[in-house]
């Protein structure tokens, strides 16, 4: 009897019987004619039943659902497609809706993917349409090389035998992990930063602007905290960074949470090198000074932003983009709160990093269904035609509306991002130009950038009195993403890029275990319960012993060409 594993879970050949019952009812279904050409609308209306992933908050104008809204009325009028929701879900709870309809056999005809290892299995089990064919038909020119622009990484995630079987969301790079300093409290004490305006810190500049923040409480709090962090410390990508160490432990060359290759061809993670016990040394030194926050361990994610909104600390790590939602929370609550950006070198001056996994998602078609190249006509409509249509406003304004109102992108069809590799930094372009009044707005190409720029302008007229939305916007495009155009400008990155993404039968089996091992030995090095010298005998003996050796062997076999999959 044939099994279905999904995450791990078999599924019996009982619910194979439901599925070939299901499918073979669904393929009954006649295709719809459309208007030839990429974006042709269909000349009957083609109902597109779908699995959408859902957030608990995605700023939907009063009446408008996941169902119903800008998007896919949009859709409807151009393209005369019906979106029907077979189910909704957020998070986990969507990832056991796929999993039911994969048992039931029921899938919809369009549903997102999260994660590598079940794309795996609905290919292996031949339950997902190969769309290589209507890729190449029906794929708009700047789709083709939006995916062109990643050398062939984003698509080859999706790629089985050279058949392209999921149309895979797209990740630009995160990196650094940026850190953001509340400008306001530097200027009021007077402390000297960054004073050649190259936007890079040392460490021992870090240490001194958290131990003053500490010493002068310059938020009146009457409770200081230097530097907080979540317990679990460290992120395998800078776009999830955080509240975490990742900024440090790039300073020191390291980079937890990812597997990597040296000189020689070997496979290591990142958290198990003596550049991460070096990070590891620094934070427990901080905490000891008192710089580290004192209950490190026990805050959680929301406490931390507490000590934010409240004055209490003035230092903040995480991803360019934490000022659209997170720092505005502390503007919010203090119209004067005004953040600098900046990445954490190392001795030689690099800001090291690491390349963010290409692809981010997956969006496949159901076995059997009719109608296969809708999904790539959706993805030309909502990442092509919209985002490139200088007149969105006039023409669309709803969809439009959605964009300035910063509507999240989950309440497209197609909850993912495909964006060129360089997208960020070429919009960025077009952004700081335009605010600067080199180009026009008439000359920025994305109703996005247009958004942003009313925004930048609208900040820049009132810094005191301005909308904290228009602060946001302002803050993370000309503070953050100004940080990134500038180190990629200057060369100031040292790049590391990952080996494996994916998921080992180890990992299934052991890695959740792993992953309690690793949060607690480093909460316990840094608040001193364990010596920082335990590092390598509590820590990484442990790690291999318990699964992580057996780990690093398979993915070294899928390096080296192995039969792993």
């Amino acid at each position: 009897m044939k099994k279905y594993w999904i995450r791990g879970t078999a599924v019996l050949a009982a619910a194979s019987v439901v599925f070939m019952a299901g499918c073979s009812k669904k393929a009954e279904q006649q295709p719809v004619k459309a208007v030839e050409g990429s974006a042709g609308a269909y000349e009957d209306t083609l109902t597109c039943r779908m699995g959408r992933s859902t957030i608990a908050n995605p700023k939907f104008p009063e009446g408008d659902t996941y169902e119903d809204n800008a998007y896919t009325r949009y859709l409807m009028n151009r393209l005369n497609v019906k979106v029907v929701n077979d189910f909704e879900a957020n998070g986990a709870d969507y990832d056991r809706q796929v999993s039911l309809a994969i048992a039931s056999g029921e899938l919809p005809d369009v549903m997102k993917v999260g994660s590598k290892d079940v794309l795996d299995e609905l290919v292996e089990n031949g339950l997902v349409e190969d769309l290589t064919d209507v890729y190449n038909q029906y794929a708009s020119d700047n789709i083709k090389a939006i995916y062109d622009s990643y050398d062939g990484r984003c698509l080859d995630m999706a790629t089985y035998d050279g058949r392209l079987m999921a149309i895979p969301g797209t990740n630009l790079d995160s990196a650094p992990s940026v850190t953001y300093v509340r400008k306001d409290w530097l200027e009021k004490l007077g402390l000297k930063v960054d004073e050649d305006g190259d936007k890079r810190i040392s460490i021992e500049e870090l240490e001194m602007i958290a131990s003053t923040f500490v010493e002068k409480d310059p938020g009146n709090s009457g409770n200081p905290v230097g530097m907080a962090f979540v317990p679990y410390l460290t992120a395998n990508d800078d776009g999830s960074s955080g509240y975490a160490m990742n900024a440090i432990a790039a300073a020191f060359q390291a980079h937890p949470k990812v597997w990597l290759e040296d000189e020689s061809g070997t496979v290591y993670y990142g958290s198990a090198t003596p550049q991460m016990k070096e990070a590891l040394a620094q934070m427990a030194q901080w905490f000891e000074k008192g710089i580290v926050d004192p209950q490190f361990g026990t805050r959680t994610w929301d406490d931390i932003t507490a000590l934010l909104t409240n004055g209490q600390t003035g230092i903040a790590f995480g991803p360019w983009h934490i000022p659209d939602w997170l720092l505005n929370n502390v503007r919010a609550m203090d119209s004067g709160a005004e953040f600098a950006a900046y990445a954490i070198a190392d001795q030689q001056g690099n800001v090291n990093a690491v390349h963010s996994n290409s692809g981010s998602g997956y969006m496949v078609v159901r076995k059997g269904y009719s109608n296969p190249e809708v999904l790539i006509k959706m993805t030309n409509l909502y990442f092509d035609e919209m985002v490139n249509n200088k007149n969105l406003a006039q023409e669309e304004p709803e969809v439009a509306n959605y964009i300035s109102q910063g509507v999240d992108g989950t309440a497209r069809p197609i909850s993912l991002e495909v964006n060129a590799y360089t997208s960020l930094l070429d919009d960025y372009s077009d952004i700081s130009r335009c605010v600067n009044g080199e180009i026009t707005l008439d000359e920025v190409k994305t109703a996005e950038s247009k958004s942003i720029v009313d925004s930048a302008k609208k900040y820049l007229a009132n810094p005191e009195q301005a909308e904290t939305a228009d602060w946001s916007k302002y803050t993370s495009r000309m503070e953050g993403v100004n940080l990134i155009d500038h180190l990629t400008k200057e060369g100031y990155f040292s790049w590391k890029n990952p080996v494996f993404w994916g998921i080992t039968e180890t990992m299934k089996s052991n890695g959740a275990n792993l992953g309690t091992l690793e949060e607690e030995a480093f909460v316990a090095i840094v608040t001193g319960a364990r010596p920082v010298e335990d590092f390598e005998s509590y820590f990484v003996a442990s790690w291999k012993q318990q699964g992580g050796g057996a780990i690093a062997e398979e993915i070294q076999s899928e390096v080296d060409g192995g039969d792993q999959k």
